[in-house]
């Protein structure tokens, strides 16, 4: 079950329990990075371009439920 991810009008509610603020979600990311070493060799990314994102589960963090999440809009998002 593929979720969206929520929008300026939208956000995640589970449809078990109606947790609206706490999830677990799994994504693969692909990603362009500039990484700037110093002299001693520490790595510091200065620069991240997301290239594909998918998310592959959201797990609710108060029922545990797996992908039982939907899409519902936010309080005042037409206004």
């Amino acid at each position: 079950m593929t979720v969206p991810l929520p929008t300026a009008e939208t956000r995640w509610r589970c449809t078990l329990c109606g947790n609206l603020t706490r999830f677990d979600v799994t994504r693969s990311s692909k990603v362009v990075e500039y990484v700037h070493l110093d002299l001693a060799g520490e790595p510091d990314i200065e620069e991240r371009k997301v290239v594909s994102e998918t998310i592959e589960s959201v797990r609710c963090r108060w029922c545990n439920a797996l992908d039982q999440v939907e899409l519902v809009d936010r309080p005042g998002a037409g206004s």
